[in-house]
């Protein structure tokens, strides 16, 4: 993996399978249960956040190994997770967990493929990877420490 930046995959790594601990600890019934955001998120709509996001990253690594990557503008962020979420909502625990997955795996994939010297290749592996994961564990943490 040539362009892939080892402490960033370890990271990552190491932070991917925290969030599958994590979830692996709710029971089913649990993982469904809204609350874990006030808007009426579960734990599932939060790893099906996860994975959409990693989908998202993929799909712009390909971009940017194709050399047609453009840039999210700040704007589409908020109607994204809007629409990801609206798409996942009625997925399965299972499937939700297969996704996120699925997501992962092609994300590294392309990672590996895009030229060294694409700087927003290892920002996206950031946002959608390290920083995203960090953004959510302290509330998946604590929602599963809020389970009857």
């Amino acid at each position: 993996m040539p362009s892939v930046d080892a402490k960033l995959i370890a990271e990552e790594d190491a932070l991917w399978h925290e969030v599958l601990a994590i979830m692996g600890s709710f029971t089913p019934a649990q993982a469904v249960a809204p609350g874990y955001f006030p808007e009426g998120w579960s734990a599932k709509d939060a790893l099906s956040h996860i994975g959409t996001w990693l989908a998202e990253a993929g799909v712009a690594l390909e971009q940017l190994r194709a050399g047609t990557y453009i840039e999210l503008r700040p704007d589409q962020i908020d109607e994204m997770n809007e629409r990801f979420l609206d798409a996942m909502r009625d997925a399965s625990l299972n499937d939700v967990k297969a996704q996120a997955a699925a997501a992962r795996a092609r994300m590294l994939h392309a990672w590996k493929d895009v030229p060294p010297e694409a700087e927003a290749a290892a920002a996206w592996i950031r946002k959608s990877g390290t920083d995203h994961y960090r953004e959510h564990l302290p509330r998946l943490r604590a929602w599963l420490d809020d389970q009857p």
